[in-house]
């Protein structure tokens, strides 16, 4: 017999990491839904993701234990490990944003979360601005309890200054459009790189919504050197 989640089980497992239970979406019989290590259908899922800079003790120290400093794709590496064990102990299916077979993190994230995007492209969340991220999802054969979400009307609509659109110094956020081509591009000039590449994207620091989230200056620098320029 399938056991049904137990969600305070694996919260107590994620602390320690710094991650977090941040939604839930239980699929009805009549639409698509991912299917599970077993081939058979997922009922529901759980996302797992960090709130502001959450997972970077954890991840920090791991990562210092590791000669490689856990090579390449180390922040995939670590939340691979941490959520495949997790995943393992309560009989559920990991999937990752970074992995086959790619799975619909964002809907997920704006059905269990009530999210919209940003003109940066990012998801923003009501309380916790743009410095919040998702790590991986756990699918069950079960339907699971509501992760309670935050009920708030789009902060951008309701954001008079909208200085995310004035700060980037390359023009690349837009109302109806983020322009990566000219993001990159400024990235890789000596403004950028003393810039953006060094203490983070501007446009995403002026946002003023979950501003005490902020990534701290570490992440930012690691996020930053991440991208493939």
């Amino acid at each position: 017999m399938t056991r049904r989640p137990d969600l305070d089980t694996i919260r107590a497992a994620l602390e320690p990491h710094g991650l977090f239970l941040r939604g839930t979406v239980n699929f009805s019989e009549s639409e698509p839904a991912p299917k599970l290590a077993d081939g058979s259908r997922a009922a529901s899922i759980v996302l797992i993701g960090n709130i502001g800079s959450s997972l970077w003790p954890a991840f920090s120290r791991w990562r210092g234990e590791r000669p490689d400093h856990g090579g390449r794709d180390s922040l995939d590496t670590w939340s691979t490990e941490v959520i495949r064990t997790i995943a393992a102990s309560a009989e559920a299916t990991a999937w990752f944003p970074s992995d086959p077979p790619w799975q619909p993190f964002q809907q997920w994230a704006m059905r269990a979360e009530g999210l919209k995007a940003s003109p940066l492209g990012i998801l923003i969340h009501p309380v916790y601005g743009l410095w919040h991220g998702y790590r991986g999802a756990l699918g069950f054969a079960e339907p699971v309890e509501d992760v309670p979400a935050v009920a708030a009307p789009h902060p951008c609509d309701h954001c008079p200054d909208k200085p995310c659109l004035t700060t980037c110094p390359a023009g690349a956020v837009r109302p109806a459009i983020f322009d990566v081509s000219a993001c990159r591009g400024h990235l890789r000039s000596p403004e950028g790189q003393g810039g953006c590449m060094g203490s983070g994207c501007l446009a995403r620091a002026a946002c003023p919504v979950g501003a005490a989230y902020r990534y701290n200056d570490s992440q930012l620098r690691f996020h930053m050197a991440a991208l493939s320029l």
